[in-house]
Parts: C-alpha cells; sequence; structure tokens
C-alpha cells in the first residue's frame, strides 16, 4: 500500500489530466483486488459526467456516463456527503444491468467503494470502484483510497491545460468574420437551472449530432466533448458564470463520423434578480483551421459568392464582403461604420428591420425568404445573434427554390393522381352495376380533368351498345346507337388495335375518322380521349372522356387515364356479370309473384316486392289476392326463411299449393295444416312464416290465421290503426296443428294491410318499433287523404320504412287491400223444404228476386240451375235446404244443404235416365263449384251479368244439348228435378 502511494509520488509534475485519471484508477483497482473503476466531474448542471474508465466494458458503464448529483447512485453519494461511501449492489438503484449478465439479482459481495474529489473547498467529481466479491474495505485500504484521492486532486491542479491548435488573441471583428467560416456558426442556449439545451440547425451539425438523437438536455452537449477536455471546458463555463464574464472555450468534439474536431464557443450568462444565473447563450463555430490562415479566411470571404455582413449592438456595419457590396451599392469603405437601416437597398426589403431587431431581441437565429428589390431574384438570409452584434449572410436561392417548387408541384400532383386513383378504386370496388360503375367514373375523373362529357360502351355480338353516359344530349346518343355496327368508328378503331387515342380538336377528329367527321359538331365537344376497355387480355368495350374545348394532354394525364380505364375494365366486367345475374335474378321473382292482382268487388288491392340488398335479389316472400266464391276473397303472404334461388323455388312450391288448396274452399285451419306438412317433408332447416286471410264480403267476416308471422294491420274508416291479437304459432315446419283461426269483423271500407318483417324490422330497429312506424304512416296517410289511392299508399309505406338510402339486409312484402261489404239489398236467401216441391219453390223466388234486381233476362238461366241444384239435395242430400242469391259483379246462386257428400260429375250413358245434371250446371252457368260449411255444403254457381250467353236463349240451348245428348229419346223432366205443376 506504501509502496504504491510511493510509486505515485514519483510520477513527474505536469502529467494531463487524463494520465492522472488512469494511474489513480489502476491503483485503487489494483490494491482492493477490484473489477475496475470510474472518475466523475461535476458539470455546471446537477450531474456528473464520466470522463475516465478502467477495467470495464462499455455496457455496463453505458448507463453510468451522467449520473444525477441528487440520485441514489454511489458517485452522488460521496460528493453529497463530502465523505466515501460504501453501497453494495443491493441498494437501490444499483442492480447489475441485464446486459451486464445480473439481470435483477445483485452479485453476492459485489458494492460500489466511492470517494469526492475537491478543488480546494468545491467538489468537483467522484472516484468509484466496483470490488469483487471482498465486500466492504477494510480500514487500511479506506486510508489508502483517501491518499490516492489527495494525490489525484494535487496533480489535476498541476496539469496543464489541454494541447489544441494555438491560440490567437483577436479583436471582436475578427472574431467574428472567423466564425462566418462557411457560414457554420452555431447557435446555442442553455437553461442553467433545468439543464435544457436549445441548438439550431447549424450546431447540431456542428457537434456531429443528428436531429432525431438530440434530447434538448445539456447531456447531449457532455457526451460529445473529448474527455480530456470536458474538465477545462466545464471550468471555464463555470469562472465565467461567477464572475459575469464572457465565457469563451475551445474543445475538441466527437463528429459523426468518429473523429474528434476542434470547435470554439462564446457566449455570456443571464441572471435573475437576485444574481442566480439563469441562462447562457452563445454560439459555437469549427476551429480547425490554423490560426494563420485567418487574413486568407477574410480575403475568401470578401470574394465568395454569397454575401456575408456583420453589424455591432448599434446596427453599424462592420463587415462586409464584395457580394453585400454589389448588393447594397456601396464600396467596402463607405459601409464601414454606416447603420443598416440607412441604406436604401435595406429599406426595400420588407421586413428586414423588424426580423433583424426581433432576432437580437430574442437572441435566437433566424432566417427567411427575400425577393430582390430590382432583380426579382430570391435571396435566403440568416441572421445570428453574437455578443458583439449580429451577422447577416444571403444566398441566391432563386434557381434552388425553382426547381423546389417544381419538385413541390411535381409531389402534389403526384399526390393528386394517387389520391384520385385511390378514390376511384374504392369507389369502384364498391360499385356492383354498370351505371355503378359509370357514375363512379363521372363523379371522381371528370372534374379532375375539367372534362365534360362520359361514355362507357361495350361490345355485344358485332355491335358496340351504350352502357351509360354523362353530359351528352340523348338526340346524340341514338344517333351513335343508330351507328353501333359501323366499325369505322374511334371506338371501333380503338377497341381493335387495343390502344387509346386522343384527339385534341375536331381537326384530330375528322382526320382519324372521317368517316363520323358530323359528331364532334352534333355532341358538341371539341377534345377526345378513347381508352379501350381490356380485362382478362380480352378488349370488351371503350371509355370515352370529352371536353368541350380543344385540349391537348400531357404526358402524365394520358398516362394516369390510360391507368385508369385499367381500373374501370375490370370493374365494368364485373359489374355487367352482376348485371346478367341480376337480370336473371328479376326475371325469376317476376315470375314467381303476381303479375297483376284482381280487381275484387270485394277486395281493391295492391302490393309491393322489396328485394334485399345488393347480391340477394331473390328471396323467398310472397303475397297473392284469390278470388273465392260468394264474394269471398283470400288474402295471404309468406316469408321462406332465407335468400336465393332455393328459397325462391320453395316460395313457387308454397305459392302454387296455396292456389290448389284455396281453390278447393278449404278454411284457413285447414291449408296451414297442408302447408305445414309441406315444409316438414322439405327437411330440417326448412321454416316459412305465412298469413292467411279469408274475407267474406256477405258477412264483413275477415278469418285469420298464421303461423310465425307478424300480424296484420287493421285500418278502420276513421283511420283508427288496430293490430289484432292473433295466437303465435310456430313457423311452417316447426308448428303442430291445430292451427288457430280468429275472425274480426271489418268495417266497410277498411284496409288489410298485410307484411313480412323485413319491413318493420332490422338490425337497427326492433320488429315493435317497425310495426309502430308503420302504424303512425297508416294514420298519417289517412289524415292527409293518401290512404285512398293504395298504389302511392304502398310508396309511402316502403318509402318511410325502408329508405332508398339504406340498404335492406332483408326482402320485404307488403299487400294492402281495401275490403268492402256486399249490401243487403244485393243478397236473398230463402229456406226451401226437404221436398221434391221444393225446385218449383226455388224458380219462383228467382224469378220475383231477378225481377226486383232488373235481371229478367237471366231467369229462365237461373231458375233452370236453381231448379237442378235443389232436385239434387232434394233426391241425394238432406236438410237444412237454403237458396241464397248475390248480386255482385255476377250473380250467384248458392244452394246450402246439410250433408257432406260432395257431387262429382260422370259420364251417362245412352240408358241413364240421370248424371245429366251436373253436365247441365255446366253449361248454363259461368263458373260453379261446391264447398263446404260449418253445417254442411254448399254448391253454387255464377253467371256474368251482361254478355252474349246471358238470356232465354242460353237455357234452350242447353235443353237441346241435354236431349241431343239422350240420342234424341224422351226425357223425364222429374228426373230434371222439375217435379211440380210448374215445370
Amino acid at each position: 500500500m506504501n509502496a504504491r502511494l510511493a510509486l505515485l509520488s514519483a510520477v513527474d509534475q505536469g502529467l494531463a489530466e487524463s494520465e492522472v485519471f488512469r494511474l489513480a484508477l489502476q491503483h485503487a483497482v489494483g490494491e482492493l483486488g477490484a473489477l475496475g473503476g470510474t472518475i466523475h466531474l461535476r458539470g455546471p448542471m446537477s450531474a456528473l459526467r464520466l470522463v475516465s474508465v478502467t477495467g470495464l466494458p462499455p455496457v455496463l458503464t453505458r448507463t453510468w456516463e451522467i449520473v444525477d448529483q441528487e440520485g441514489p447512485l454511489a458517485p452522488a453519494r460521496a460528493l453529497h456527503q463530502g465523505s466515501g461511501v460504501w453501497v453494495p449492489f443491493t441498494s437501490p438503484g444499483h442492480a447489475v444491468p441485464e446486459t451486464a449478465g445480473g439481470g435483477d439479482v445483485a452479485w453476492p459481495g459485489t458494492g460500489l467503494v466511492s470517494l469526492p474529489v475537491f478543488s480546494g473547498e468545491r467538489g468537483i467529481g467522484a472516484l468509484t470502484v466496483l470490488t469483487g466479491d471482498r465486500g466492504e474495505p477494510s480500514p487500511a485500504q479506506w486510508d489508502f483510497l483517501r491518499a490516492l484521492v489527495a494525490w489525484t486532486e494535487e496533480r489535476m491542479a498541476q496539469a496543464p491545460p489541454p494541447s489544441g491548435p494555438a491560440q490567437v488573441d483577436l479583436e471582436d471583428g475578427e472574431r467574428l468574420r472567423q466564425a462566418l467560416k462557411e457560414v457554420s456558426v452555431g447557435s446555442w442556449d442553455w437553461n442553467i437551472q433545468t439543464g435544457d439545451l436549445i441548438w439550431d440547425e447549424a450546431a447540431l451539425e456542428l457537434y456531429g449530432t443528428r436531429p432525431a438523437d438530440f434530447t434538448g438536455k445539456i447531456e447531449n452537449w457532455m457526451r460529445i466533448v473529448h474527455p480530456d477536455d470536458l474538465a477545462p471546458t466545464l471550468a471555464a463555463a463555470q469562472q465565467a458564470i461567477r464572475d459575469h464574464s464572457v465565457y469563451e472555450a475551445e474543445y475538441r468534439v466527437r463528429k459523426l463520423d468518429g473523429t474528434w474536431g476542434w470547435t470554439r464557443a462564446r457566449g455570456r450568462a443571464t441572471y435573475h434578480e437576485n444574481g442566480e444565473p439563469f441562462r447562457m447563450i452563445g454560439v459555437g463555430w469549427d476551429s480547425n483551421e490554423p490560426r494563420t490562415t485567418v487574413d486568407a479566411l477574410s480575403r475568401a470571404l470578401r470574394n465568395m459568392s454569397d454575401g456575408f455582413l456583420t453589424v455591432d449592438a448599434h446596427w453599424r456595419i462592420t463587415f462586409a464582403n464584395v457580394e453585400v457590396e454589389r448588393a447594397l451599392g456601396f464600396a467596402e469603405e463607405e459601409l464601414f461604420g454606416r447603420v443598416l437601416w440607412d441604406l436604401p437597398a435595406a429599406r426595400q426589403i420588407p421586413g428586414l428591420e423588424s426580423r433583424c431587431r426581433k432576432a437580437a431581441a430574442e437572441d435566437k437565429p433566424t432566417s427567411f425568404d427575400v425577393c430582390g428589390p430590382d432583380d426579382g431574384r430570391r435571396y435566403h438570409l440568416r441572421l445570428v445573434p453574437g455578443p458583439a452584434g449580429l451577422t447577416l449572410y444571403s444566398t441566391d436561392v432563386t434557381e434552388r427554390r425553382r426547381l423546389e417548387d417544381e419538385r413541390r408541384a411535381a409531389d402534389r400532383a403526384a399526390a393528386e393522381r394517387a389520391a384520385r386513383i385511390a378514390e376511384l378504386t374504392a369507389a369502384l370496388a364498391k360499385a356492383t352495376t354498370s351505371q355503378d360503375v359509370v357514375d363512379a367514373v363521372a363523379q371522381r375523373v371528370l372534374p379532375p380533368f375539367d372534362a365534360v362529357g362520359l361514355m362507357v360502351q361495350a361490345i355485344e355480338g358485332d355491335r358496340l351498345l351504350g352502357i351509360g353516359a354523362v353530359g351528352y344530349a340523348d338526340g346524340f346518343l341514338d344517333l351513335v346507337n343508330s351507328r353501333a355496327t359501323a366499325h369505322t368508328s374511334p371506338s371501333w378503331n380503338v377497341i381493335s388495335s387495343g390502344s387509346p387515342a386522343f384527339l385534341s380538336s375536331p381537326e384530330e377528329y375528322t382526320a382519324y375518322s372521317p368517316a363520323h367527321a358530323d359528331l364532334p359538331g352534333i355532341a358538341h365537344k371539341q377534345a377526345w380521349a378513347f381508352m379501350p376497355l381490356t380485362a382478362s387480355d380480352h378488349t370488351f368495350g371503350v371509355c370515352v372522356v370529352s371536353w368541350d374545348r380543344p385540349r391537348r394532354l400531357t404526358a402524365d394525364e394520358r398516362s394516369l387515364l390510360t391507368t385508369i380505364s385499367a381500373l374501370v375494365a375490370q370493374a365494368l366486367e364485373r359489374a355487367r356479370l352482376y348485371d346478367a345475374e341480376h337480370t336473371r335474378s328479376r326475371e325469376l321473382q317476376r315470375s314467381l309473384l303476381p303479375t297483376d292482382l284482381p280487381d275484387l268487388p270485394a277486395c281493391v288491392a295492391a302490393a309491393r316486392y322489396l328485394p334485399a340488398g345488393q347480391g340477394m335479389d331473390v328471396g323467398g316472400d310472397w303475397y297473392d289476392v284469390l278470388p273465392l266464391s260468394s264474394g269471398r276473397v283470400a288474402l295471404v303472404v309468406g316469408d321462406v326463411m332465407g335468400h336465393g334461388l332455393p328459397e325462391a323455388a320453395t316460395m313457387g312450391r308454397l305459392r302454387t299449393a296455396v292456389h290448389t288448396l284455396a281453390d278447393l274452399e278449404l278454411p284457413p285451419d285447414e291449408i296451414m295444416g297442408h302447408l305445414n306438412d309441406i315444409v316438414g317433408d322439405m327437411g330440417e332447416g326448412s321454416y316459412v312464416t305465412c298469413l292467411y286471410a279469408l274475407y267474406d264480403s256477405t258477412t264483413q267476416v275477415c278469418s285469420i290465421a298464421r303461423a310465425g308471422h307478424p300480424p296484420p294491420a287493421l285500418v278502420h274508416p276513421d283511420g283508427t290503426v288496430h293490430f289484432p291479437e292473433l295466437a303465435a304459432d310456430p313457423p311452417l315446419g316447426a308448428a303442430e296443428p291445430p292451427f288457430e283461426t280468429v275472425e274480426l269483423a271489418v268495417p266497410e271500407g277498411s284496409l288489410l294491410v298485410l307484411y313480412t318483417d323485413g319491413l318493420v324490422e332490422s338490425a337497427k330497429r326492433e320488429i315493435d318499433d317497425g310495426m309502430a312506424e308503420l302504424a303512425r304512416l297508416l294514420r298519417s296517410a289517412h289524415g292527409d287523404g293518401t290512404g285512398a289511392d293504395l298504389e302511392r299508399l304502398c310508396d309511402t309505406l316502403t318509402a318511410g320504412l325502408l329508405p332508398a338510402e339504406h340498404q335492406a339486409a332483408d326482402d320485404a312484402a307488403l299487400l294492402v287491400a281495401r275490403l268492402h261489404a256486399l249490401t243487403e239489398d244485393r243478397m236473398a236467401s230463402w229456406p226451401l223444404a226437404d221436398d221434391p216441391k221444393a225446385a218449383g219453390l226455388a224458380r219462383r223466388h228467382v224469378r220475383e228476386q231477378l225481377s226486383v234486381w232488373g235481371l229478367d233476362e237471366l231467369t229462365p238461366t237461373t231458375e233452370l240451375l236453381a231448379s237442378e241444384m235443389v232436385g239434387n239435395v232434394v233426391r241425394h242430400a238432406k236438410g237444412p235446404v237454403s237458396l241464397r242469391l248475390l248480386h255482385g259483379a255476377e250473380l250467384i246462386c248458392e244452394v246450402f244443404d246439410g250433408s257432406l257428400t260432395m257431387p262429382r260429375m260422370r259420364r251417362a250413358t245412352d240408358t241413364d235416365e240421370g248424371g245429366r245434371g251436373l253436365q247441365l250446371i255446366t253449361a248454363l252457368s259461368q263458373r260453379w263449384g261446391t264447398r263446404y260449411t260449418a253445417n254442411g255444403k254448399c254448391i253454387w254457381t255464377e253467371q256474368a251479368l251482361h254478355g252474349p250467353n246471358t238470356g232465354g236463349d242460353q237455357s234452350s240451348d242447353a235443353l237441346e244439348l241435354l236431349f241431343l245428348s239422350t240420342g234424341g229419346c224422351d226425357v223425364d223432366l222429374d228426373a230434371l228435378s222439375f217435379g211440380d205443376e210448374e215445370q
């Protein structure tokens, strides 16, 4: 231990500080058997900077380069306490970094020994040793370390200043001229209290720091200063702050390429009212040049192409080069000592004085462009404040700015083109139909090119058919279509060649296509771009963009339009496939739904079918109005779950089944039962909702059965809207018969509104809310009178519930029917005895009633029909028997009995006395049939009120027909039920 101290005492005085630090650390590490050591020196703020390292890898010391003086680390503790400290690695903040292999687990017995280093009575740093596994130093080792630190403090005081370029005592003006070398003067602003540091661009370049790496703290500067130069540089700064004097220093900094370069700095501190230092503002510049070249540098500055000018604190000119002399219009000797603002040329530069004064007042460099007062050229002025005044330099940037403007314009144009293509691509991606494609091109291509016309044509066979057009009169489009097969047109030429054609004037159009020289004048267009539409290596059409004035497109515009045409071709090919599929789907849907609804006395109806969103044009919703016998009508609406061709096919099967079942005159619940069997036979996963309403105009009763379907809306004549409470039977395919039937009394002129759930329910609306909105629209339509027109009412309801701008997720069907009653004066009924004389009585009732109604011409025929039906009932059925006549759009004759046995037509032989009654009924009536009733059955016939087959001749013809069918033999009239004296 003593030997080490003796050895150090023998070291020559005048050793450089870096060598002093190296020797001290080597002996400290060797004496303690330590792993390594460091020395930190205090900076001009609350930080300790690592200036020397021995035995420790950078991966470990990197986090210790800057140490907070107020922090918990060992060097800070030693400096704060003024005595040596021992800090084990188990203390907070001293765990070995992961990069050192220790993770967050401390090394056993390892720690930091740190002692403060003083300069006089002021602590300036700390010497720290990283011990091995021996733990805290012994008392003897502590004594050695204190003696070693004392030796270090003594030799630091004796160390010479760092060697560097020779110092040159220059006047202020000469220093400023040196600072202007190559305009590499950087300014800086350091907040002494917070450590914040501001560098301008020149300072970042001077001190070898990328903008992305600059943290805005004094540590940025401390890290790039050469370790040998850091201590004296910091000392000079502290001295200037204490003495309120100018700070000047010269030191080496690390450049971006890793080399060291000499720089000089000059600045002055500012203070609070209490004398506490607040900020230091200054400049730095490169000082690598030999000091003997200062005069040569001044001569170089004088003749450089850029202008250089310096002024003192009173704005008097102290230096000006030849370029400034030329710009200001005075020689150098005339400029020196003159106030800058007194010069006419300076006054002609807008804002120059105010900006210079602002830069000087804020002590911040600034730069801006100005225009020359006479030549119109652009100059870039940079103003740099300094301790002795302000430096101005100017550079002619006319050509540079022109190139920059052109580059920015080109960049803007490229960005605009990219944006247009991006917008068009997005719009075309959403386009489904060919018209969607045309609209997207018209909205996003014509405006940017100032075009006024667009026409898209595609090949169909040997013709060019128009897909869509914008900006053309209908007459012109008709003319173009009339020439669709003219293969000499520009469109055909472009399609044949596969190359675009850009025609900038009518003359070019005429030269390109002489046979169609009349078209430009008719179309009122004067420039065109014909672009072929090619997809999958097949040219199938042309896109024509036109202008109403001559227009020569640039190369970039032509390239952009060609790119756009490729996008349009891809989208249009896809859209045309969709159009074809869409057309087939629509045709299928139309074929499956009623073409026209019947106009019946009992019911006037209107309907709408609204497909779901694009891609789902075929669905399973349907509606029907089915005329039945005796003034009755069936209203039906249904919904097959899902969308697509299978669902549409299921809908077609069910609609046919409903027609068949309705013709059988079955009641609603039985019809629902049969439909449920049909859907059940389709297999699992087939579900259908359905509502069947049977309205009888003679009783004004509507019988309704439903399976999983929304209830109908009943609108009374006074405008009140009512949703009947119907049993919620499950959908067809999941239901268990029997189905419940509800009977409603329907006042004359009421509206019955049937619909599927797609009309009132969506992802954004519950079905209850949709039904409430439906009721509101119905009430409103009744109030303003629009409900009187059923077609208009359908439009109102669909527009209100399914706006065009919102795509529906489900298809929807709507059926609106206005129900009318058959008044009592148009109905007549009579009970009949179960007796052979009943036929004669029936004929008498018929004669009397038809006379009252003024239908005497129908009396003979109706008598025959009534007599035959009553006779058959008396002979083959059982009572009670009744007769009813209905005077509606037709004359209906009904005979009721209590039997469930239905008559059937058969072919009678020549020897049969009977079996020809139904043939007679068929010959005499327009239509006839049978149906079950609650107490038996009804046989009915219909006769037209007016027509060629009405009147007495019809009955005579029928009897003659019957006579001939028997082979001319005698006919027993009693067999024809004429069984009384009136036959």
